[in-house]
């Protein structure tokens, strides 16, 4: 049965883009560009289009520089020939009448050598995650990276506004900047991955000084409000990070500062895991940071049919964003619509070339069909 008055289905006015609904295509590294260039194919062309109902997708993480790289066959967009293979994507999606955003990424420490002709990787501090980076030869272990100069963090900069201006190329609606998830801005803001003691190191202002330094360069290339920031602020152990008691303060302000720009959205994270017996931790990021950001505010982790619902309906959200649940139901918003059963997603497949576990699960009226046959 037909059910779309859902808070999920609703249009939502985002800056000058009309979304057809509130379900948001999280960014999801799903490693299928394996050539040399990282280029996106017509994989990607088929894979964004088949998720075009989304009310807003926002693409996979895409390095803005070489030195940006930490994960094999992930996409770039520094070069023509990246820009060129986007630039399909996006007109697909557009002919499908949806709405797509690129994530600017860089991932700092979260690297190895071999992304690098044997050089260490960049980050705010020669700080080791001790992770595990995943390379052409599989996981390597994360090594100590070479702290970053004031030219490497100008250089980073300037990076992240052409891959900005490289994206409005190609034809995205917009841009997000992955300042999350234990990648290189993220560190920058965290006390124990940033032990710097110049400009970029030391008080909050400074530690967050980098990420408004690039909204700063972005909005000279790219409309304002169509720049969104993406933030994970209680993470805790995953990518190295290690919640201290500037944690949440760090993020308050930046989340506070960023009601000084006109952006698109504000991306935020619950929890990857249990926070609620972590010292200095938010385990509720929406409800803390509703009251806060003035702006348009996305949420993300966990989230299903009924917790995104909610989440809008109790006003502490105006957009979700899901993962996985988009990987295996390309037809997420019309799934929801009728109340239909969700599609597995298989894990083995999120990570490796070719088109199996990608572009192969069906719309749920293309899999009813073919299991009647």
């Amino acid at each position: 049965m037909m059910d779309k008055n859902q808070p999920l289905l609703e249009h939502y006015q985002l800056a000058d883009l009309t979304l057809n609904n509130r379900a948001v295509m999280a960014p999801m590294t799903r490693s299928r560009a394996d050539n040399p260039g990282n280029v996106p194919t017509d994989l990607h062309v088929t894979y964004y289009k088949q998720r075009a109902s989304a009310g807003l997708i926002i693409s996979e993480g895409s390095q803005v520089s070489q030195d940006a790289v930490g994960y094999i066959n992930t996409p770039g967009i520094y070069t023509d020939a990246q820009v060129a293979g986007w630039k399909k994507v996006t007109q697909a999606v557009h002919e499908a009448d949806g709405k797509i955003f690129l994530q600017l990424w860089h991932v700092g420490r979260m690297s190895h050598p071999d992304f690098h002709h044997g050089a260490l990787p960049l980050a705010p501090s020669a700080l080791n995650p001790h992770e595990k980076s995943y390379t052409p030869q599989g996981f390597k272990d994360t090594v100590t990276p070479r702290e970053m100069t004031l030219e490497d963090i100008q250089q980073t900069i300037k990076d992240f506004q052409q891959g900005a201006k490289n994206a409005w190329e190609a034809g995205f609606d917009g841009v997000e900047i992955h300042a999350s998830n234990g990648y290189l801005l993220h560190q920058f803001f965290n006390g124990t991955s940033n032990k710097r003691t110049d400009a970029y190191g030391g008080s909050i202002e400074n530690r967050a000084k980098i990420l408004f330094e690039i909204i700063d360069a972005i909005k000279e290339v790219v409309p304002e409000n169509r720049i969104g920031v993406r933030l994970n602020p209680s993470l805790h152990g995953p990518f190295g990070m290690e919640l201290d008691a500037d944690t949440i303060p760090t993020f308050d302000y930046i989340v506070n500062k960023l009601n000084d720009y006109d952006l698109s959205y504000l991306h935020l994270s619950e929890p990857f895991t249990d926070v609620s017996d972590v010292p200095h931790a938010e385990p509720h990021i929406a409800k803390h940071y509703r009251p806060i950001y003035q702006g348009t505010l996305m949420i993300n982790s966990n989230f299903d049919q009924k917790k995104g619902n909610a989440v809008i309906k109790a006003g502490e959200a105006d957009l979700v964003s899901f993962a996985k649940l988009f990987i295996s139901n390309p037809d997420l918003p019309e799934r929801f619509a009728q109340n239909l059963p969700m599609a597995a997603w298989d894990d083995k497949t999120f990570y490796v070339p070719g088109p199996k576990g990608y572009i192969d699960y069906p719309a749920y009226q293309e899999e009813k069909a073919e299991a009647t046959r």
